[in-house]
């Protein structure tokens, strides 16, 4: 007797749905994109225990026909694709006709729908791929499918399902991306009674922007626009100050679908060049519109991927539009809100005490003054700001206010830089290392001397310095080689080692601050947040709700970095999101290379030979002086030996001094 058979109807559908739904999410997703299919403009989703009990969604789209309701439960039955040349010229988001009896194998599902050309419409409920009853109903034109009792017949399928909020944070998610997409329908999402999203359907993408992801963040968004004879590309980028540390908040929409692409996200990063922080991306939403004989969107069966057949020309035209359209901005911060603003800000807050790092942090400009910072001698500072004069014509350049001012410094002398010329052979000699810690914007300081171990048993040579090219690179020499190095690479291993220490030695205080910090999600974030509560509290880090898109902060741990507070936060919020978890040591080492990498110098900052001296100095006696803490290269050698080699001091082994000899120059 033979072994083969055909499976069942219902086994195959349960099958199926393994593939297409894999949680209540994928539910919405099918269900939505069939009322957008529909023509709806106003979609309303609700659901309780986050989908798993109960999902419905309402549409005023075309409704179905009576007589087409039993066969849209079949599998592969649709409306949307006729033969294969229709495969591929997809204009809809579903075509497989695999969404609605899949659902029916897992599920208890009753549908009422109505069309415009029938007087009444039809109330259908099946079960577990059995149809219950079908009778008349009436209504209005459109569709209500109501799902209830998920996975009920297949009950291995609701291990795999994670904690009711992050289930409905990708339920919400899922939502979010379909509202970027269709700006001209409304929709709106409710949980448990709980409102979660509502947009107005008026087409305008930049609204809806700011729903999902706050006003604040939407301002910080630019328009784009740019073509070539096969794609059009519009939508909106943050500007290079908005970044998160995902790709996720990157909605790539191709005629109207969303997808993931790598190829497409990666162009996006490439058009901003160097003006992105080291693994941070940007915030936006791009649409990408082209004919549909260029994709192909059977490739994966939640349809989220798909294949495009000139992917390097729409990577290029990506790169051009977003490169040209940064370069239209200024991009320069306000000096004097980031100065004057900043300091506002830090006066709203209860006094801390952070260590500074043993180098000179990023926020001092380097030159001869950040000698002086570095030096014992104490730096002088204003108490309070003075409110400047505003001179508008020539005559007031003789008034009093300036003319006193001038007086006053007339004779002024200046500051040592260093009190002796030797200071720093006998920093590199003696096996200590002054660093300045800032207590108050009072304006008082005080000195802490750490030790420095002696210099570690890495093999790392004494390195001579000679000079800086470009206020980027360092060149030193050893007794046989010649030394490039890396000047913002170099700090932020030394930067790395202080903070990897300091951070691991803080204690669970916590800073109260007097005016709290409140900082504003998207609500499929605020679901995720809520989920891991318990991570963040051992974190020390306590986010309440404030509102339906916006968490507080009334308290933070003391070894946060002052004036950085808002910036820590998210970083700790995008690393948990992303990695679903994340201790107290993967956290502070996490946090440590940020802090490293925000107080290192950069690039065209010139160094005097002192403070670049230093550098080398601190260098050397690091645990790991040859990457920096994402593992790029600290520095790179030419021996002697190759120094010669390069301008043919010395003859390569296949030549003979006779022929190097007789050479016609």
């Amino acid at each position: 007797m033979g072994k083969i058979h055909e499976l069942s109807n219902l086994l195959a559908n349960q099958i199926a749905a393994g593939e297409v739904i894999e949680r209540p999410a994928s539910v919405v997703k099918e269900l939505v994109e069939n009322a957008i299919d529909a023509g709806a403009t106003q979609i309303d989703i609700v659901v309780e225990n986050a989908g798993e009990t109960f999902i419905r969604v309402v549409d005023n789209g075309a409704g179905i026909d009576p007589v087409d309701v039993p066969l849209a439960f079949t599998r592969h039955a649709t409306s949307k694709i006729t033969d294969r040349h229709d495969l591929f010229n997809i204009v809809s988001l579903g075509f497989r006709g695999e969404a609605l009896p899949s659902i029916a194998a897992i599920a208890d599902v009753e549908l009422r729908t109505k069309t415009t050309e029938t007087t009444t419409g039809l109330n259908y409920h099946i079960k577990g791929g059995k149809e219950i009853s079908a009778t008349p109903a009436n209504g209005r034109r459109g569709t209500v499918i109501t799902v209830r009792d998920l996975f009920y017949n297949t009950p291995a399928r609701l291990k795999y399902l994670k904690k009711h909020q992050t289930e409905l944070s990708k339920i919400v998610d899922i939502i979010n991306r379909l509202a970027l997409s269709y700006t001209g329908i409304a929709f709106t999402v409710s949980a448990d009674g709980r409102s979660l999203l509502r947009t107005t359907g008026n087409g305008n993408q930049q609204q809806v922007i700011a729903g999902i992801y706050g006003r604040d963040n939407a301002q910080k968004m630019l328009a784009i626009a740019g073509e070539n004879d096969d794609f059009n590309i519009t939508g909106f980028i943050s500007l290079p100050e908005l970044t998160r540390g995902s790709r996720e908040y990157l909605t790539v929409l191709v005629n109207g679908r969303y997808i993931k692409n790598f190829a497409v996200s990666n162009a996006v990063i490439r058009g901003y060049g160097s003006k992105l922080m080291v693994g941070r991306f940007p915030m936006g939403v791009i649409n990408i519109n082209t004919n549909p004989l260029l994709i192909d969107v059977n490739v994966h069966p939640q349809k989220s991927e798909i294949r495009l057949s000139k992917e390097i020309e729409l990577a290029e035209l990506l790169v051009t539009t977003i490169k040209n359209r940064l370069a239209e901005e200024n991009l320069i911060p306000d000096a004097y809100e980031t100065l004057y603003g900043q300091q506002n800000k830090q006066q709203n807050t209860q006094n801390t005490f952070t260590p500074k790092a043993p180098w000179i942090a990023a926020e001092d400009s380097m030159d001869g003054h950040n000698a002086e910072k570095m030096s014992s001698q104490p730096i002088r500072r204003s108490p309070s700001l003075v409110t400047p004069v505003e001179i508008t014509k020539r005559e007031e350049l003789s008034s009093d206010r300036v003319l006193t001012f001038t007086q006053k410094y007339t004779n002024e002398l200046p500051q040592p830089v260093f009190e002796t010329d030797n200071v720093v052979e006998q920093q590199v000699a003696e096996p200590t290392v002054t660093y300045q810690s800032q207590y108050s914007e009072t304006g008082s300081h005080s000195q802490e001397t750490l030790p420095l171990s002696e210099q570690k048993p890495t093999g790392f040579p004494a390195l001579d310095y000679i000079g800086q090219m470009h206020g980027t690179f360092l060149f030193a020499q050893s007794e046989d080689s010649f030394f490039l190095i890396d000047q913002h690479a170099a700090q932020e291993r030394v930067n790395y080692e202080f903070y990897r220490e300091q951070i691991g030695q803080v204690t669970n205080d916590q800073q109260r601050l007097l005016v709290p910090i409140t900082i504003d999600y998207s609500v499929s974030e605020m679901l995720a947040i809520a989920d891991h509560q318990p991570e963040l509290m051992a974190l020390g880090l306590r986010l309440e709700p404030f509102g339906a898109t916006t968490m507080i902060i009334r308290e933070h741990p003391t070894w946060f970095e002052k004036g950085q507070e808002e910036e820590t936060v998210r970083e700790m919020t995008d690393w948990l999101l992303r990695d679903g978890q994340l201790t107290v040591a993967q956290f502070r080492e996490k946090a440590a290379i940020m802090m490293s990498c925000k107080r290192a110098i950069r690039a065209n900052m010139h160094l005097s030979d002192t403070a670049a001296r230093q550098l080398l100095a601190h260098l050397s006696m690091a645990e790991n002086p040859y990457n920096c803490p994402h593992g790029r290269p600290v520095l790179t050698q030419f021996t002697l030996t190759e120094m010669e080699k390069m301008f043919k001091r010395i003859q390569e082994s296949h030549e003979k001094w006779e022929s190097y000899d007789n050479h016609p120059f």
